[in-house]
């Protein structure tokens, strides 16, 4: 389990990261989305202690990961695939990744062959193309048999064979009770595969919840309905009869109706009582797509002229700018931890939390959501939180960029 309690991150004048908090939980996917600039690439470099928050703290299993047994065998991760030497071999280069964390060496090839290396586990990683070098991150990520793994961006430069594969593995690992959390821009994939969603606009925590509430808190759902063609009278009577009984219908332009407010089985006993047949009585929600583009539209930083002359919201300046909204407060599947406290520790693990099965170098029945109690059974004491951060959001001009970030 991944927990981050109040994490901001500033660089100099400039606040990457600002007071989010949020738990990343075993035995499913979890979607970390955001506009570009919006700081996920730095949240992840604090999780995985590459960068020292200015303010908060960040766990896993209940441990900074700087201070995790033989971290790379406990976490794994890819956060830049061209992160390798080009004069070594893809076997090379995991090979020595192994032999830096104590994995035997027979591991190497299990993972090429998961990731469809093995026949090229030979070659250089420099004539690898973009794809086949995600894929040698990946089984980097995947050589310690981790219980908890992050990913930014992992279908990068894949066809669509190997975003299906990727797909498929990111769910088979939550299957087995590991915690995963996959950044990615790409919403039709995080739709098909995230069962939760953590989303941030710069900086700050915009929404943390299931993608079925997602959609649900930022689009408005509606039933379309259709009645004969050549029988106008009778969508007249059901539109009169579906107002009165309490719902909205606006007209669509090939003659359905859009009605809301009314469940589904309320409209079909509607069109029954009055006697209307209908062609068509089917439920719709916008796509994990639209809800984000409306969510976010008021956090992005960067946008065309084209996107002005369409009437696109802007971001307002500094001076006037809102504090974030947090869509879906108060609803099924909404996480709101309490704010970090001076000298804080860091949540305790929930107990009951489901088993994971041993991997090749895991005890048997070792527990997804602390696989290190027997590693570590003295949690450190978290560092005493440096002074409150100040009451004001960070403005637009105060955050950073993933480039000026890393």
């Amino acid at each position: 389990m991944i927990e981050a309690v109040g994490l901001t991150k500033r660089y100099g004048d400039k606040t990457a990261v600002y007071n989010l908090s949020f738990q990343v939980r075993p035995g499913a996917v979890t979607g970390f989305l955001g506009p570009n600039g919006s700081g996920k690439s730095t949240t992840m470099r604090m999780i995985l202690g590459l960068d020292n928050p200015t303010a908060g703290h960040v766990t896993i299993g209940g441990y900074p990961y700087r201070r995790l047994p033989n971290a790379p065998r406990q976490v794994g991760a890819l956060l830049d695939a061209k992160a390798v030497h080009g004069g070594r071999s893809a076997r090379n280069h995991l090979l020595s990744l192994a032999q830096l964390s104590g994995i035997p060496a027979r591991r190497v090839d299990e993972v090429l062959g998961v990731v469809g290396l093995h026949q090229v586990a030979g070659r250089r990683s420099k004539g690898f193309s973009l794809g086949m070098g995600q894929r040698l991150g990946i089984a980097a990520a995947l050589l310690g048999d981790p219980q908890v793994l992050l990913f930014d961006e992992p279908v990068n430069g894949l066809d669509p064979e190997g975003i299906l594969w990727v797909r498929n593995l990111m769910k088979s690992l939550a299957a087995e009770g590991r915690t995963v959390f996959v950044s990615s821009h790409l919403m039709s994939e995080m739709a098909l595969t995230a069962d939760h969603l953590i989303v941030i606009g710069r900086g700050q925590l915009l929404a943390d919840m299931s993608v079925k509430d997602f959609i649900s808190a930022n689009s408005a759902d509606f039933a379309r309905v259709r009645t004969p063609d050549t029988e106008p009278q009778q969508r007249e009577k059901l539109s009169a009869a579906i107002t009165e009984a309490g719902g909205h219908v606006l007209p669509e332009q090939d003659g359905a109706l859009r009605v809301t407010g009314l469940p589904l089985p309320r409209i079909s006993d509607i069109a029954h009582d009055t006697g209307v047949r209908l062609w068509e009585l089917s439920p719709h929600q916008a796509s994990l797509e639209e809800a984000y583009m409306r969510m976010t539209q008021g956090a992005v930083d960067y946008r065309s002229t084209t996107d002005q002359k369409a009437g696109l919201q802007q971001p307002l300046p500094p001076d006037v700018q809102p504090p974030m909204p947090v869509p879906g407060q108060g609803q099924p599947g909404w996480y709101a931890p309490p704010p970090p406290q001076q000298g804080g520790q860091p949540f305790t693990v929930p107990q009951g939390a489901p088993q994971a099965p041993a991997g090749p170098y895991g005890a048997p029945g070792a527990p997804a959501a602390n696989p290190y109690a027997q590693a570590a059974p003295q949690a450190p004491q978290a560092p005493a939180a440096p002074p409150a951060a100040p009451p004001t959001a960070p403005t637009a001009s105060d955050v950073t960029k993933p480039e000026d970030a890393r």
